[in-house]
């Protein structure tokens, strides 16, 4: 937690809390109390932890964890062929799916909320602000932790252990590789060169960020980064997650130390965090209506159904405080410079152009093409779950990427409401450019011709690489 008390800070930035209006921070300040008060007295996070703790896939593998409208290639021409077993798999896995880019967006807010809190925290009037960031941040990594386990189980279960990928790096039981002397020394070298390089970019961008385009704001340095760099660690980034697939990391990196040093900067991060709170809401809201249905029926709660409703609660908190903060709280500070507008409004066009510009066929409530999911639904196709041969999987892939589907009709629906509901939301923050604003290029996206076209293209492209 950042120290916001201390005497010096509040000496240094007597001038900028001036330039704050004191009734727009009484107003913001009730507003957080309440939410922060609401949030630490509720149990949704408990009750996850103990679901994530108790978790077994063979006792919730017989039930539907949704209604069957959010599954995995729901609406496809394989999907009205399959057998009840495979359509109960469709719908696990797309939970799974779902709830692991829900994981790496949470990471995202694990780091930057931290960094943010840092920057706020040298203004008087913003301590509760602070400790509920500390809060969200302590309740998303439980909530990351249960997706991540309730995801592996149930993908182990269905598809095997042919269906990770992931690298050995820092497993136990790895197998230890003997090295060379002479390239032991070689690596040596290129290890060395990748620090030396990566503090002179480290350098560069602080000299850009500081003495150039941010040049006057080198008093709202966050503390969460002034600590990092005590440590002489590198400038932190994400890579994956709605924001990570925003830039390459090094742009990443000056991204986090531009949002570490201008309190405008800071507030436009929570307009990212609150599109993804949106993204997740989509669907989510889903889950709980069919949770409030079982309850209400006396029947019995899957698992990963009772972690979704709980998580939404959680969330509540959480988008309260991403829309406080994105719509409102970043008129409190000196208003943006050409600079910052610019930044803010490249970040939310590529936000759009990345995980809003597309519709996909086999994913409902995701607005991005199905270039990104092609070989993972190859891989099931082939998986126990259907069993198809090379040839055979190719065919369905087709079908059910290239061809207008009752999929296509239902992801539709999810895209207009969560267009309607961000274009509602951004009417009045004033920087932004109209085509942040308007949300054109989502708004193009949603064409399920275009997504045929570009399917169609994905396709060609991904079976020609098998051969």
């Amino acid at each position: 937690m950042v120290d916001i008390t201390a005497s010096s800070v509040q000496e240094n930035h007597s001038a900028n809390n001036s330039e704050v209006n004191n009734s727009e921070v009484k107003k913001h300040v009730k507003l957080t109390e309440i939410n922060y008060q609401r949030n630490t007295e509720s149990d949704y996070t408990e009750k996850i932890q103990e679901l994530d703790k108790n978790f077994n896939y063979a006792n919730n593998s017989s039930y539907y964890w949704s209604k069957p409208e959010l599954s995995t290639l729901y609406g496809t021409p394989l999907y009205e062929q399959a057998s009840d077993s495979q359509k109960l798999a469709l719908n696990h896995l797309y939970w799974a799916t779902q709830y692991n880019q829900t994981a790496a967006t949470e990471a995202n807010a694990v780091l930057y909320n931290q960094v943010t809190a840092g920057v706020f925290g040298n203004f008087s009037g913003y301590e509760t602000l602070c400790r509920m960031l500390d809060l969200e941040t302590d309740q998303e990594r439980d909530h990351i932790h249960a997706f991540h386990n309730i995801g592996y189980k149930t993908k182990k279960a269905l598809l095997g252990k042919t269906a990770f990928r992931a690298s050995t790096q820092g497993r136990k039981n790895a197998p230890t590789m003997k090295i060379s002397p002479r390239k032991g020394r070689r690596t040596l070298s290129s290890s060395l060169q990748k620090s030396t390089l990566s503090s002179f970019q480290d350098s560069t961008f602080r000299f850009i960020t500081n003495k150039i385009v941010l040049k006057d704001q080198s008093e709202y340095y966050s503390q969460y980064l002034r600590n990092l760099d005590g440590k002489g660690e590198p400038l932190p980034a994400q890579t994956t997650g709605l924001l990570g697939q925003l830039a390459s990391r090094p742009v990443l990196q000056f991204f986090t130390l531009n949002c570490g040093s201008s309190p405008f900067l800071a507030c436009l991060f929570y307009l990212t965090r609150f599109i993804a709170n949106m993204l997740l809401k989509n669907y989510e809201y889903r889950f709980v209506q069919y949770y409030r249905e079982l309850d209400k029926k006396g029947e019995f709660i899957p698992t990963p159904t009772a972690v979704s409703f709980n998580h939404l609660m959680d969330e509540a908190f959480h988008t309260t405080t991403s829309q406080m903060i994105a719509q409102e709280l970043y008129k409190n500070f000196p208003k943006p410079t050409a600079y910052e507008q610019f930044v803010a409004n490249l970040t939310i066009y590529r936000a759009q152009s990345v995980g809003l510009s597309g519709l996909s066929a086999a994913l409902p409530s995701v607005f991005r093409t199905d270039a990104a999911f092609i070989d993972s639904l190859y891989r099931l196709l082939q998986s126990s779950v259907f069993g198809f041969s090379s040839q055979e999987a190719l065919y369905w892939l087709e079908k059910c990427l290239c061809q207008e589907h009752e999929g296509f009709h239902v992801n539709l629906k999810y895209h207009q409401r969560l267009l309607s509901d961000l274009r509602r939301s951004f009417t009045d923050i004033d920087y932004l450019w109209s085509v942040n604003r308007e949300l054109e290029i989502m708004n193009s996206g949603g064409s399920i011709g275009k997504a045929i076209e570009t399917n169609s293209k994905t396709f060609k492209q991904f079976s020609q690489s098998l051969n």
